[in-house]
């Protein structure tokens, strides 16, 4: 007689549809970053950031009107702006003109600095607790993040490492920013709309470069054009989308320690489509960058209030 599985000690299934989701994320994020890196001589930072947006603001628009839209609130109206301004102006122009000056898988590296950032805000805006744990892995993350600005690029295309290390961080900065806007709003207003919005608004904020950006459209070679498209569409359109639909089914730290694969599908795909890859000091740096986050993550062990019972020994 065979036995029936206990429910309650089954093996849990795998979600098959979030992890190909996440996994088309990761892949189309770091791949935003050899293109920013590929685009650097054909688009300046002000026409991509309003190339990308003004792509993807169109996708996702489509996409949120056939749903159909969520009453936004009054109050909501400010957090909207600050993502968009934020995350989807400053956030791209930051990054794009960072790239001129480091290789993609560098940036990428950089930006693995975002967590501890949240959690600092978290610590100083939202009250809570700044533990020794988040303090070392800040430590050891600032260490790694200086290694990385101080260690070029491999191919010596990197002409002012330090600057574009700097302009990555500041992308980190404002993503971090964001990030704790925009948490109230995903629980009374759906993703797509959210991200289609704020997309909206960035490009709204990038409007000063369209006259840059319709010269670079003339000039740059239709391929180039093509990998503009290709940003707004995947990347930003595709890529939050299908990360809105694994945080629909996967936890957030769960779905937060994925990201961690993002520099490191970054740099092979840079190797391969760029021939390039970031100084091996900036490998070094961005192993005690992810150490410092990995470490501010963790949670002191709660201590037993009395001596333990004999049957839980």
């Amino acid at each position: 007689m065979t036995a029936t599985p206990d429910p309650a000690t089954a093996a849990p299934t795998r979600d098959w549809a979030a992890i190909a989701a996440i996994g088309v994320t990761l892949v189309l994020w770091a791949s935003a970053f050899v293109a920013i890196r590929h685009l650097g001589d054909d688009f300046g930072a002000g026409s991509l950031s309003l190339g990308r947006c003004l792509v993807a603001a169109v996708l996702l628009g489509g996409l949120a009107l056939s749903r159909g839209l969520t009453p936004v609130q009054r109050r909501d109206g400010w957090r909207f702006v600050v993502i968009g301004v934020l995350w989807y102006a400053v956030y791209n122009l930051a990054l794009n003109e960072g790239e001129r000056h480091v290789d993609a898988g560098t940036a990428a590296l950089l930006l693995q600095f975002s967590p501890l950032i949240l959690a600092v805000l978290a610590a100083v805006v939202l009250g809570e607790s700044f533990s020794r744990e988040l303090a070392i892995g800040l430590v050891v993350a600032l260490v790694g993040v200086s290694a990385i600005a101080f260690s070029g690029d491999s191919t010596g295309a990197g002409t002012r490492p330090v600057l574009g290390a700097a302009l990555c961080l500041v992308s980190a900065l404002v993503y971090s920013v964001s990030v704790v806007v925009q948490k109230p709003l995903m629980t009374r207003v759906p993703a797509i709309q959210v991200t289609w919005l704020a997309c909206t608004i960035g490009a709204i904020a990038c409007l000063p470069w369209a006259g840059e950006l319709v010269h670079d459209v003339r000039a740059a070679p239709a391929s180039s054009v093509a990998w503009v498209v290709y940003l707004g569409a995947f990347p930003t359109a595709i890529g939050f989308t299908t990360y809105a639909f694994a945080l629909n089914r996967m936890s957030a730290s769960q779905l937060g320690v994925t990201t961690y694969l993002v520099p490191v599908v970054t740099i092979g795909l840079a190797w391969v489509l760029l021939s390039e890859a970031p100084a091996p000091l900036a490998y070094a740096g961005g192993a005690l960058t992810l150490l410092g986050v990995a470490l501010a993550r963790r949670r002191p062990r709660a201590r037993p209030a009395g001596p333990v019972p004999a049957e839980a020994a």
